[in-house]
């Protein structure tokens, strides 16, 4: 499904870290979620309201910055 807010998700199930990049070009990786929980997002109807109400708040996570994007 395509969404206005995330442009991209990604899923690496040995680390279970979900890569999520926004249609703003930011990105962030989230630690510890289950392949399952990947997989229901991926088939969300809205990926943005799933995103909100299932990961968000719910995992760690951290900014991936680009080189342009960090502060000097």
């Amino acid at each position: 499904m395509s969404s206005t807010a995330i442009r991209r998700i990604m899923y690496d199930p040995i680390d279970r870290e979900l890569w999520v990049t926004f249609v703003s070009g930011r990105q962030y990786v989230y630690f510890d979620v289950p392949p399952e929980k990947f997989s229901a997002f991926s088939h969300a109807e809205s990926r943005g309201g799933f995103f909100n109400r299932e990961i968000r708040d719910h995992y760690g996570c951290r900014e991936i910055l680009t080189p342009h994007r960090q502060a000097s």
